[in-house]
């Protein structure tokens, strides 16, 4: 059992994990649905290679009270703001945000001043990620 199975700190809140744009990789996102899993969370996984539309729409229709997103391409900016744009399209401005993948530095800033939540990188631990998650969501 690890320590997130016996705390389960993220206990009844549902997660959506997506893969917007092009990118292929996805072992991260899985890496992280299971964390969350363990951490007590309903993790909801899009798949590969969805549009910013497709993950709004899915976090919508799951009632989800947060949505991550997993960027390894580069265009994280980009996404981030069409799927930040789509959710306000559809009144659900109030899911909560996170970003994780690879995210230089002088952009975390701008991501946050979008809109969001937590930016979450490789140099990270998982216990970090789950704490900040369910501060975040508590």
């Amino acid at each position: 059992m690890t320590v997130f199975q016996a705390e389960r700190p993220l206990l009844g809140k549902r997660i959506l994990i997506g893969k917007p744009g092009l990118d292929g990789h996805d072992i991260g996102a899985k890496i992280i649905a299971l964390t969350l899993r363990d951490a007590g969370a309903e993790v909801i996984y899009t798949g590969l290679r969805r549009s910013p539309d497709q993950i709004a729409r899915v976090a919508v229709d799951e009632g989800v009270d947060a949505l991550g997103l997993s960027i390894l391409s580069g265009s994280h900016k980009e996404l981030v703001n069409e799927v930040l744009a789509r959710l306000r399209e559809l009144d659900a401005a109030d899911i909560k945000v996170f970003v994780g993948g690879t995210i230089p530095l002088e952009d975390q800033t701008e991501l946050r001043e979008l809109g969001v939540a937590g930016v979450y990188t490789s140099d990270m631990s998982l216990a970090e990620v789950v704490a900040s998650l369910a501060k975040a969501l508590s």
